[in-house]
């Protein structure tokens, strides 16, 4: 039997193997929901402007750590796609407010509707109950890892 300090750190492998993991039920997921050909910056505004609400372009690229020009790149296609408005600042017309359009809040819903539906048959069809409850204790787990 190998000494311990020979043995791989456990810790170590549960990570990597967790990451690896990780990746490939993201990946899954996002081939569900079929996000079109957006850019990762793109999807960033798109998830930014829908968490944190109607903003500038100049907020954005603070937010997002990217220069305003950059950032007018990423959302031109968006606002030309019909996935992004943008209005005049009632309180700065030089400003626009920028804002997830109707159709675009319909995506992202059917969008996370997919990925929960897939999943959800995926868990029922390939894991017993019991395995299903095994689960349910490592997301516990998992939630103790993420939370702060």
């Amino acid at each position: 039997m190998p000494e311990a300090d020979s043995q791989p750190d456990l810790a170590a492998i549960l990570a990597s193997e967790l990451r690896a993991i990780a990746s490939k039920l993201k990946r899954r997921l996002r081939d569900q929901a079929g996000s079109g050909d957006l850019t990762p910056s793109q999807v960033a505004v798109v998830l930014r402007l829908e968490k944190d609400g109607p903003t500038t372009v100049s907020a954005l690229a603070r937010a997002e750590g990217m220069r305003p020009q950059s950032m007018g790149a990423a959302i031109a296609p968006l606002e030309a796609a019909g996935l992004v408005e943008g209005r005049p600042d009632p309180h700065d017309g030089r400003q626009t407010i920028l804002s997830l359009s109707d159709q675009c809040l319909a995506l992202l819903r059917d969008g996370r509707a997919a990925r929960q539906d897939w999943l959800t048959r995926t868990i029922a069809a390939r894991l017993s109950p019991g395995e299903q409850k095994t689960l349910g204790i490592a997301v516990d787990l998992l939630k103790r890892l993420v939370d702060d």
